[in-house]
C-alpha cells in the first residue's frame, strides 16, 4: 500500500506541471451552457494554446464536457460534478446505486441480494466465491478517460470505528491522444462486533491511446485488488440482540461463533483491448482487426485458529463440522484465467457494423493436494480450454440503437450465448429498450470442485449446465421510469445446509432439476413541488417454483423526501431529507464465510423492518459534502438483520466528501 501511495503522490506532482501553457495560465471549468471557446466536436480535441505574441489574451477555458469517461463498450459519459439525489444514492462503498442490495453491518463486508435482477450472467465459468466479489472490479467495471486538463477526484467517508474509506483518483492527457489514470480505493473499519474488521484495497491503472489518423486504438489496464475480512460467523444467541438488554447494547459483549477466523480474497489482472483499421483512410466503409487479451489470477484463503466454539459452560461446537486439523486451519484456493478474442469488423455508415470473432478461454482452478475420503477421490485441480466463435451486429442511427451478439462453442462444451438489445429514442425525455438474453452456462468452479480441512467441505461434482432465458423491457419517460423482467432458469445451481442442528453449517452445492420462473416489475418516479421533492422506487418480485430455492422479497421500496435550495448568495447548494428503505419478510439467504457464498435456508424469515436515514448534503463549487444519520429509528426495534445471525447496522452518524480538482 505504501508503494501505491508513493506512486500516486509522484504522479500527482507530475500532473500539476502537465498540460500547462507557456504563460502558465490556469483554466477554470465552466458550465456547459457557456459559450465554448474551443472545439469540442472531437473526443480527442486538444485545447488551443494562446498566441505567444498576444500575452494579454486569456487562455481558453476548458468546459465540463471535455472531461470524458469512456467505458470498454465505447460509451462516453461526461463528468458530472453536480449534487443530485442520485449522487446521494451512489455515495457508498461500491460507488454505485445499491438499490436491491442489503449491506452487512460493517463497511466492506458482503451484501445480501434483495433484487434477483441485480445479478448478471456469463456462459463462461468463474472462480465462484460470489459473496466476496461485490467490490471486485471486473474488466467491464474499469473506465478510461480523455480530459482537457489533469483531473483529480477524492472520495472520503467515515466508517464503523477506527478507520476510514478513501478513493483517490487522477487522470491526465500527456497529449490529445494519450491518457493515463491511476487510482486506489482503500478501506479499514473495525466494526461494532467481535472479530469484524475489514481491510480492502483496489488499485487500478489505465491507459488509452490512438494514432493521429485514428488508424489504431488501444485501451489497457492493470488492477490489483484485495479484500480482507475478519469472520465472526454471526451471533450465537439472537435473544442477546433482540432482547434489548443494556449489557448487550455494547455489541462487543454479544458472543459470536468465530473469534479468530478471517478470509482473504484477492486478484490481479492485465487487460488489453485494441483495434487496427486496415484501410489507409477513414471512409464510409472501414475494415478493422480487433484483439482483446486478459490474464487474471484470483486467490481465496480462509484461516481459523480455534476450531471449536464454546456455546455455553458445558457445550462446544464445531461450526463447520469435523476437521482434519485440531487448530490453525488454513484453506487456499487459486484460479488462473487466460482469455484471447480476435476478430474482424466491417463498418458501414449506413447499415452499421458487423463483426466476426473467435475466443480462446483457458482456466485453471487448483489446490496443492489430492484428497481421498469416504471412497471419494477429490482431485487437486480442474482446468480446461474453451473455444468459441461468434458474431456481432451494431446499428446506431437517428433514434435507433440496436445490438445483437451470439457465441457458440466449437470445443467439447455445450455452451452458447445470445444477447440482443434494441433501444428507440422517441425524444430526449422518452425512450423504450428491450433486452433479450439466452445462456447455456457452465457451472462456476467452486460448484464443481472444492477442498477444505473441514471434512464435509470436500466435493467433486459433474453438474449440468444452467439454462437461462431473460427478457427485460425498460421504459424511461418524462412521466415514469419502469422496467419489466421475466427470467426462466433450468438446472439452477445453489448451496444449502445439510446439518440437522442449528449450531452447525454443513453447506454443499446442489442442482435444482425443475424450472424456476421469475418476474419483476420496477417503477421509479420523482415528484417535485417548489423546493421539495419525493423520489420513489418500488420493486415487485414473484417466483414460480415447486420448492423454495430462489427466494426474494415480494416488495422492495426506497422513498426519499427532500428539500433543495441555494444559500449564501448561491455559493452553496444544499439537499436535506429523509430516506425510507423497506423490504417485505421472506426466507433470506444465509451467509457462509468458509466458502464465501450465500446459501438457501428455510428456518428464519427476515424483513418487514423500515430503516430511516436523515441526510444533509451540500455542494460548494466542485466539492460535495455528505452528512448522514443512518438507521436513526433503530431504537424502535431489535429485529433487523442482514442475514440470519447477522444483525443489520445500528444507528450511526457518518460524514464525508467528494472533491474534484481541475489543474
Amino acid at each position: 500500500m505504501k508503494v501505491f501511495i508513493t506512486l500516486f503522490i509522484g504522479l500527482f506532482s507530475v500532473a500539476l506541471f502537465s498540460q500547462v501553457n507557456n504563460a502558465s495560465t490556469s483554466r477554470d471549468v465552466k458550465n456547459t451552457k457557456q459559450k465554448r471557446e474551443i472545439n469540442t466536436n472531437n473526443l480527442n480535441s486538444e485545447l488551443d494554446l494562446p498566441d505567444s505574441n498576444e500575452s494579454t489574451k486569456k487562455a481558453p477555458i476548458a468546459v465540463i464536457d471535455q472531461y470524458k469517461i469512456i467505458t470498454i463498450e465505447r460509451d462516453t459519459i461526461v463528468l458530472d460534478t453536480s449534487l443530485t439525489i442520485q449522487k446521494e444514492y451512489k455515495y457508498n462503498y461500491l460507488r454505485k446505486d445499491a438499490f436491491g442490495l442489503l449491506p452487512f453491518l460493517n463497511e466492506g463486508q458482503s451484501y445480501n441480494t434483495l433484487n434477483f435482477g441485480y445479478n448478471s450472467f456469463s456462459a463462461l465459468p468463474n472462480i465462484g466465491f460470489k459473496a466476496k466479489q461485490f467490490n471486485y472490479l471486473t474488466a467491464y467495471d474499469v473506465n478510461y478517460y480523455n480530459v482537457a486538463t489533469p483531473l483529480t477526484e477524492l472520495y472520503f467517508k467515515t466508517v464503523m470505528g477506527q478507520g476510514q474509506s478513501l478513493d483517490a483518483f487522477i487522470t491526465l492527457n500527456t497529449s490529445e491522444r494519450l491518457n493515463y489514470s491511476i487510482a486506489y480505493k482503500g478501506l479499514r473499519s473495525l466494526g461494532k462486533y467481535v472479530n469484524q474488521l475489514t481491510s480492502t484495497g483496489n488499485f487500478r491503472f489505465t491507459t488509452s491511446y490512438n494514432t493521429k489518423n485514428n488508424k489504431y486504438f488501444l485501451r489497457a489496464h492493470f488492477t490489483s485488488q484485495d479484500m480482507l475480512n475478519q469472520e465472526n460467523g454471526g451471533i450465537i444467541d439472537v435473544s442477546n440482540f433482540e432482547g434489548g438488554a443494556n449489557k448487550y447494547k455494547d455489541r462487543v459483549r454479544i458472543p459470536v461463533y468465530l473469534e479468530d477466523a478471517n478470509s482473504l480474497f484477492k486478484g490481479t489482472r492485465f487487460f488489453v483491448d485494441h483495434e487496427f483499421r486496415i484501410n489507409k483512410k477513414e471512409s464510409k466503409n472501414n475494415l478493422y482487426i480487433n484483439h482483446q487479451f486478459e490474464y487474471e489470477h484470483k486467490f481465496y484463503e480462509y484461516n481459523q485458529e480455534t476450531i471449536s466454539t464454546q456455546i455455553n459452560t458445558t457445550t462446544a461446537v464445531n461450526r463447520f463440522g469435523d476437521s482434519y486439523v485440531l487448530s490453525s486451519l488454513k484453506d487456499q484456493t487459486r484460479y488462473d484465467k487466460l482469455y484471447n478474442k480476435i476478430g474482424v469488423s466491417f463498418k458501414n455508415n449506413t447499415v452499421g457494423q458487423t463483426s466476426f470473432f473467435a475466443e480462446d478461454y483457458y482456466y485453471r482452478f487448483y489446490y496443492n493436494r489430492i484428497i481421498v475420503s469416504n471412497n471419494q477421490y477429490i482431485p487437486n485441480q480442474i482446468n480446461d480450454r474453451i473455444n468459441t466463435i461468434g458474431g456481432q451486429y451494431l446499428y446506431q442511427k437517428s433514434k435507433i440503437n440496436a445490438k445483437v451478439n451470439y457465441t457458440k462453442s466449437i470445443s467439447n462444451h455445450d455452451i452458447s450465448t445470445l444477447n440482443a438489445s434494441l433501444k428507440y429514442n422517441f425524444n430526449t425525455k422518452n425512450n423504450l429498450e428491450v433486452l433479450l438474453q439466452n445462456l447455456n452456462k457452465l457451472p462456476d468452479n467452486n460448484y464443481t470442485l472444492y477442498q477444505s480441512n473441514y471434512i464435509n467441505y470436500n466435493w467433486h461434482n459433474n453438474f449440468k449446465n444452467e439454462k437461462i432465458n431473460n427478457l427485460e423491457v425498460k421504459a424511461n419517460t418524462q412521466f415514469l421510469n419502469a422496467s419489466l423482467q421475466v427470467t426462466t432458469i433450468n438446472d439452477f445451481l445453489y448451496f444449502s445446509n445439510d446439518a440437522t442442528t442449528t449450531n452447525q453449517l454443513l453447506v454443499t452445492p446442489k442442482q435444482y432439476n425443475q424450472t424456476i420462473n421469475y418476474l419483476s416489475l420496477k417503477a421509479s418516479k420523482e415528484i417535485k413541488f417548489w423546493k421539495l421533492a419525493l423520489d420513489n422506487t418500488v420493486l415487485y418480485q414473484k417466483v414460480d417454483q415447486a420448492n423454495n430455492i430462489l427466494n426474494v422479497p415480494e416488495i422492495v421500496t426506497r422513498n426519499t423526501f427532500y428539500f433543495s435550495d441555494y444559500l449564501f448568495k448561491k455559493a452553496m447548494f444544499i439537499q436535506t431529507g429523509v430516506t425510507l428503505n423497506y423490504f417485505s419478510k421472506y426466507y433470506i439467504n444465509d451467509y457462509n464465510p468458509l466458502i464465501g457464498e450465500f446459501f438457501v435456508q428455510s428456518a428464519k424469515k427476515i424483513g418487514d423492518f423500515p430503516t430511516l436515514d436523515f441526510f444533509v448534503n451540500a455542494r460548494i463549487k466542485q466539492t460535495r459534502i455528505y452528512l448522514k444519520a443512518e438507521h436513526f429509528n433503530s431504537s424502535t426495534s431489535n429485529n433487523y438483520y442482514s442475514a440470519p445471525n447477522y444483525p443489520y447496522r445500528d444507528f450511526i452518524v457518518r460524514f464525508g466528501l467528494e472533491w474534484n480538482f481541475f489543474q
